[in-house]
């Protein structure tokens, strides 16, 4: 049915549990901070609201409460980079070790280990995040080879099926560009982009077994989100009642933030983890397949792109593939 055991992933997040409590005080850090910034912006707008009538009042409440998310917002949007250098990428590049069996080394822990793993591999968080930008954008142009095939079928409502096809897709390989970036880690390449670039062409010819396993691991991990948004609304709400007026749509707003955090924090890496062992156990064996590369070259000008920055960094004919370590 799948390529991956639970059990082995719910291992790897015992044995990676010093990431997964960093994890849990970044995501449910910024899940405090959504909290008090908002807050304070409700009750400063409700303050502002005093100089009006109860209308006035209760709109400068919202459009306080308003600023303060979007203020947290801005700040996780700015503190992306640097949270898949430091916290996405050092969890990946422990699961590896842990998946290959590779002892972590005496005297150093093992955040330390993994960042130091990542900073072999990529220099600075730009560049993990300009690789990371250029395989998803490639990812996209796989999955738009399910969606043309279901074009083209005479199936009646097919407008419909594809709208909600489309929308499953994007969360289904929202994983999958961690899993590109592992396979860098693992092995040991030296050159990001041409790592990236080899990972992305076996991935496109196992396409359908991984989208069939990121599938199972899409509805785990999303059906379990919205089991946590429903538990997440009682105490949501009794924080919501602490608003100026109880603003009580803050609770569902809450709900939804907490929810967040828990799939950050606990269900991304494990969703993670089980991709790694899949896909590590479909490519088993395999080389990049030179037509897939062509295909993908012709479909995305992300892979182009991507091809053009590894010809750059690590010299060679633009036109091959190179051996897995390459570099300059």
């Amino acid at each position: 049915m799948w390529d991956f055991s639970f059990g082995r992933s719910i291992g790897l997040m015992v044995q990676t549990l010093p990431f997964v409590l960093l994890r849990m005080g970044v995501y449910f850090g910024a899940a405090l901070a959504y909290v008090l910034i908002t807050g304070t912006g409700a009750g400063i707008g409700w303050g502002i609201g005093a100089l009006g009538d109860e209308g006035f009042r209760a709109s400068s409440t919202f459009f306080g409460g308003l600023t303060g998310f979007v203020v947290v917002m801005a700040v996780m949007y700015w503190l992306r980079e640097y949270i898949l250098y430091m916290v996405k990428a050092g969890h990946i590049a422990v699961m590896v070790e842990l998946i290959d069996n590779r002892p972590m080394p005496d005297g150093r822990s093992q955040i330390g280990h993994a960042q130091a793993i990542v900073r072999e591999r990529f220099a600075e968080a730009s560049i993990l995040f300009a690789v990371d930008q250029l395989i998803k954008g490639v990812l996209r142009a796989i999955t738009g080879l399910i969606r043309g095939v279901f074009t083209i079928l005479p199936i009646p409502g097919v407008k419909q099926l594809i709208s909600i096809l489309r929308a499953f897709l994007r969360v289904a390989v929202g994983f999958i560009d961690e899993v590109i970036l592992a396979y860098g880690i693992r092995t040991r390449a030296t050159n990001p982009w041409e790592s990236a670039r080899r990972a992305l062409v076996l991935y496109g010819q196992n396409y359908v077994p991984m989208l069939k396993n990121a599938a199972w691991i899409t509805v785990f991990v999303y059906g379990l989100s919205i089991v946590l948004f429903f538990i997440m609304l009682a105490p949501a709400a009794l924080i919501a009642n602490a608003f100026p007026n109880g603003w009580s749509a803050m609770g569902v707003l809450l709900a939804v933030i907490f929810a967040w955090s828990v799939k950050a924090a606990v269900l991304e890496p494990l969703a993670v983890a089980c991709l790694l062992q899949a896909y590590f156990k479909t490519i088993e064996g395999q080389e990049p397949n030179p037509e897939w590369e062509a295909r993908l070259e012709g479909m995305s000008d992300k892979f182009r792109k991507l091809k053009e920055r590894a010809f750059s960094a690590g010299g060679g004919e633009a036109g091959a593939l190179k051996p897995d370590g390459a570099g300059s």
